[in-house]
């Protein structure tokens, strides 16, 4: 009967495991009324698994664990609803309001065999509705993001394969739902590579107080596949002097104590210039999904691009650094932006070359402690320091009310931004510098 009992209770202990992985267990209140004994008790935590077979963590999503323990898939997802207003600067030039997908994730994790070998499958599903540059198909080449293979041999050194984000620069590294704007500094977005497909080495030395990355990439970018010996390289460290520090833009944990953390990376690719004119991409590089070649990044920019032969492979090598610092609600981080472009000239016989540089501050302080913070950002860049008339500036004001924290929350900036004559055709149209006003509210849903 004794046994019965304890069966009994083990399998009732079972299903509200599977329930709630956080919730006091049903053989410990049985213990502290007096229902079952020590020795109950310890027969029935003996037998029972390890793991749940089943929990759901917000913000986190759905874990679901093999008996055995040597299997588990965690699956959860994103989504950002975004609205943005534009007053646009220039006579003749319209306005626009736009409603938009910004993201829409299934995010799968997990591991297998071994808790040292991890996986990751990210999907961005708004893709679908981004078209291409010559706006006949929507961007399906991106709508795999992170997707690898993770072998821990010890914390220190860590072995990746599959396609991962860039490690290049502290808010890319940062996730999309940790942001404390609507979404990055467009001098972020200007220097960033994106994801690649290749081979790392990652580890976390000391217990966080320093991590590293080195990364050996096809050189395309997201989802395309390098058809020549143009790989990519990059090396990032980064330094926690005072403990480990997680990327998160805001201090939502209200750290007790100050966290700091300086990091920098160095990235290297060759880009061949396009030699197709019939296509719309006409003037700037073959296939690629690397961000700073598209329109708006420091080397597709149309005036910088169109200064490179289309016979010759372009030459990048690009620096960043970078600084944050979180304590008591308040969050300051800093990012330094450098980067050179060389190959043969568009005049026969002579090279050329681009240097572009830019920065971005911002500052936030929850107001109300972990539920309302305020923040403002500066960021500035010269696309090609050579030009004249080649700045663009942008100043930020936003409001974030974390309703469960990053989990659901809703988001509000408003952006002044100055572009010169080099960098925007409108500009260079009016002889004078174009003063835009953007108005954006996001709503994000973690789960």
């Amino acid at each position: 009967m004794k046994r019965g009992i304890v069966a009994m209770v083990g399998l009732l202990a079972l299903t509200a495991a599977a329930q709630s992985s956080q919730a006091k267990t049903l053989e410990d209140v049985l213990k502290e009324k007096g229902v079952i004994t020590e020795s109950d008790y310890n027969d029935i935590v003996k037998s029972a698994p390890k793991s749940a077979p089943m929990a759901y963590k917000l913000g986190s999503g759905f874990s679901f664990t093999a008996p055995d323990e040597k299997f588990q898939l965690t699956v959860g997802g994103q989504l950002q609803a975004r609205y943005t207003y534009t007053e646009k600067d220039g006579v003749g030039t319209a306005n626009s309001s736009e409603w938009r997908l910004r993201r829409a994730k299934t995010l799968f994790s997990g591991y297998f065999l071994t808790k040292d070998l991890t996986f990751k499958f990210n999907q961005n599903w708004a893709q679908l509705g981004t078209f291409n540059s010559n706006s006949t198909n929507s961007n399906t080449s991106q709508v795999l993001e992170e997707t690898y293979l993770n072998y821990r041999i010890v914390d220190e050194a860590q072995i990746r394969v599959g396609q991962d984000k860039i490690q290049y620069a502290r808010q890319w590294i940062t996730s999309s739902s940790q942001d404390q704007f609507v979404d990055n500094a467009f001098v972020t977005d200007a220097f960033r590579p994106s994801y690649d497909t290749g081979l790392g080495l990652n580890g976390s030395v000391a217990k966080g107080l320093a991590t590293y990355s080195l990364q050996w990439l096809g050189g395309k970018g997201q989802n395309v596949p390098q058809g020549t010996t143009n790989n990519s390289y990059n090396f990032r460290l980064a330094v926690n002097p005072l403990g480990e520090m997680k990327y998160s833009e805001s201090d939502l944990d209200q750290s007790a104590k100050p966290l700091l953390s300086m990091g920098g990376a160095y990235y290297h690719d060759t880009i061949r210039r396009n030699t197709d004119t019939t296509k719309a991409i006409a003037n700037n590089f073959d296939n690629n999904n690397l961000n700073f070649t598209g329109t708006s990044g420091w080397l597709g920019l149309k005036n910088n691009n169109g200064l490179f032969s289309t016979t010759t492979n372009v030459n990048v090598n690009t620096f960043e650094t970078d600084l944050a610092f979180k304590w008591q609600g308040f969050s300051l981080q800093s990012e330094y932006f450098w980067a050179e472009g060389t190959g043969s000239s568009v005049t026969a016989g002579k090279d050329a070359a681009v240097i572009s540089r830019g920065f971005y501050t911002q500052a936030g302080f929850m107001v109300v402690p972990k539920t309302v913070e305020l923040a403002l950002r500066y960021a500035w860049m010269d696309y090609n320091q050579d030009k004249a008339d080649s700045l663009k500036s942008e100043i930020q004001g936003a409001i974030s009310w974390f309703i469960n924290g990053h989990n659901l929350k809703i988001q509000a900036d408003i952006t002044k931004s100055f572009v010169q004559n080099y960098v925007d055709s409108r500009a260079a149209a009016h002889a004078s510098s174009m003063e835009d006003t953007i108005f954006r509210t996001q709503a994000q849903l973690l789960f």
